[in-house]
């Protein structure tokens, strides 16, 4: 069975995208959240980072010839912006570091 066939993967890869489109959708108010509902907003990008980590990693590990070409996709988009998958984790942690920083601002 090829890596996308996998109904975890349909499953999980659905999930990922319908979490983040209703994610970003909300935070387009997210100025007019309160504390509470930033810390909320900051705690489930987080944890949907996380789930993405993991399904990156599935991609990685897999010797699936799609998850392979799928993942080196990815790090050829991002090289057209000058960085690396790592980096863009990084990048995406900081910018929840620094929300937190500015949650009593």
């Amino acid at each position: 069975m090829s890596f996308f066939e996998s109904e975890i993967v349909q499953e999980e890869a659905k999930k990922l995208f319908t979490d983040y489109q209703n994610l970003m959708q909300l935070g387009s108010d997210y100025g007019k959240f309160d504390r509470e509902g930033k810390v909320m907003f900051i705690e489930t990008m987080e944890n949907l980072m996380e789930r993405y980590k993991v399904f990156m990693k599935r991609f990685e590990l897999s010797e699936d010839f799609q998850a392979k070409m799928t993942v080196e996709q990815l790090k050829t988009q991002l090289s057209q912006f000058g960085i690396t998958p790592d980096q863009m984790f990084d990048q995406m942690n900081k910018t929840l570091l620094r929300m937190k920083s500015e949650l009593d601002k």
